[in-house]
Formats: C-alpha cells, structure tokens, sequence
C-alpha cells in the first residue's frame, strides 16, 4: 500500500510537472529563428573617378566623419576654377551693363528724349539678364565646390566597414556602393514567432536572448516592436497576369511567423554582436492590470 502511494505521489508530481512546463511553455514564447540585425549604411561616393588613397583596412571599426578613402581630385578641381573664372566674368559682364545703363540714363536727364525708352528698357533688361547670370554662375561654383568635396568620402555613422574589396587605383561610380557600413548603434535582435504566440508578446516585455556564438553568454533585452505584416506568395501576378496559388493540405493549417524586434539592454565587452547571426530567444511577459 505505501509503494503505491509512493507511485501514485510520483505520478502527481510528473503530471504537475507536465502541466507547469506547458504552462510556461505557453506563457512565455519561444524561438530559435532569430537573427541578429543592424542598420547598414552603404558607402556611396558621389562623383566619379579612380581611388587614389585608402585610410580604413577591411573589418575595422570606424567613427563618424572619419575619412574613408579619396578620389582623383584633379577633374573636379578643374571644373571648381573654371567655374570660378566664370563667376568672374559674368560679375564683370554686370558691371559693365550697369555702367551702360548708368551713362544712358545720364544722358537721357542731360537731353530728354536723346535717348529712346526702348533703349532704356533694354539696357534695364541687359543687367537684370547679368545679374541672373551671375547667380547661375555662383550656382555652378558652388556645385563644383561640392563635387571637389566629395572626392573624399568619409563615414556617417560609428560603426565597422565590412567587405571592403576595392585597392587603390580602382574606379568607382558615382552613386554606386562601394562597401557596406555597419551602425555600431543600431543592433538588434529579430525574433521570429509564430502568430499564435504573439497573444503573450507585447512591446516592453522582456527577453532572454541566447547567442549561438556565445551559448555560456546570455543577454537580457526588452521588447522594441511586432511585425505588422510580412510578404505573401498566394495571391501575386505571375507572368502570365494571373494570381499565383501554392497547393496545400486542408487538414494543415501552419502558423505564419511574425519579426519581433527585441533590443539588447546591456551588452557584456567580450561579447560581439555580428549581423546574421543566430540567437533563440525567450519571451518573459510583463505584469499587466
């Protein structure tokens, strides 16, 4: 008789075990799809021209304003004194249709009628036309100005150059990238969850977050955002203007996964966080009224 309530106690335990573990299971959501995300800025130069210096090594840790690399200058310095030596000319081209004005106008007070309106109207016309050309000019030194400028490139963001696979002597395009910047700031862990855990998921909550690379490390973060949609195949046009739909089971209906933004709260110093990496992640849900 006492075995069997010894047998029957262990029994109630497991059951009671069982039935907390699902619990928790429920109540606090789980996933090992999640990744590690950041912001990256791709380094685009501006103007046109081969490399001519390079101040930043492949995966190095880079602060903002720091100078990247430089172009060859000596077009755009061409075309920024050029562009000055036409600001001069039409300021002298001003000048001297002002001066005409002046000697006209003059001499219409000196003699009436010495100097026809029309004349006068023109003269008018010609040093508004000089003045305009002078502002065009002052706009085409300053638009050199900025192109002489952005011969260098340097980094907007704290953060690390990656895949930087260009040597001096190679030549870039304006307005293509060259490398990829990553914002040092700007980590984050995205979780993917199934959308019926997403009940017991809210903004604020906290999460336990295990690196796959650090598995000993455990970091705790908080919640940012949930996902508000994600891209469909059923339903889009295919070549032939026709909704495109992917065969299924009716007896199987598989749960979407929806991005869950979690932000790391602190991030110990041996610790590196590397994009596209892998975490799985814990959700802990805040007491709410």
């Amino acid at each position: 008789m006492k075995s069997k309530l010894i047998t029957l106690a262990l029994v109630a335990l497991a059951i009671i075990a069982v039935v907390l573990k699902y619990q928790t299971y429920v109540t606090h959501p789980w996933t090992r799809d999640a990744l590690v995300r950041a912001n990256i800025i791709e380094v685009t130069p501006r103007v046109t021209g081969p490399i001519t210096k390079i101040y930043v090594a492949d995966n190095t840790m880079v602060t903002a304003g720091q100078l990247l690399f430089e172009i060859d200058d000596r077009i755009y310095l061409a075309a920024y004194e050029k562009a000055q030596a036409t600001l001069a000319q039409a300021e002298v081209q001003v000048q001297r249709a002002r001066n005409e004005l002046q000697r006209m106008t003059a001499l219409e007070k000196k003699t009436p009628g010495a100097v026809p309106v029309i004349t006068l109207n023109n003269l008018t016309d010609d040093v508004d036309a000089a003045v305009a050309n002078v502002a065009a000019a002052a706009a085409g030194v300053e638009n050199a100005k900025l192109d002489l400028e952005f011969t260098k490139v340097y980094a907007s963001k704290d953060g690390y150059i990656t895949n930087f696979n260009v040597a001096e002597g190679a030549h870039v395009v304006a307005n293509q990238p060259v490398v990829a910047l990553i914002d040092s700031d700007s980590f984050w862990i995205e979780g993917f969850f199934q959308e019926t855990d997403l009940e017991h998921v809210h903004a604020g909550d906290t999460a336990s977050i295990t690196l796959m690379s650090y598995p000993d490390q455990p970091l705790q973060g908080k919640v940012v955002s949930l996902g508000y949609g994600i891209a469909q195949t059923d339903g889009a046009t295919s070549q032939q203007m026709l909704p495109t739909v992917n065969p299924n089971f009716e007896w199987i209906r598989l749960a979407q996964r929806i991005p869950v933004k979690i932000k790391v709260q602190i991030l110990p110093e041996q610790v590196e966080l590397r994009v596209g990496t892998t975490a799985s992640v814990m959700i802990t849900p805040q007491a709410r009224g």
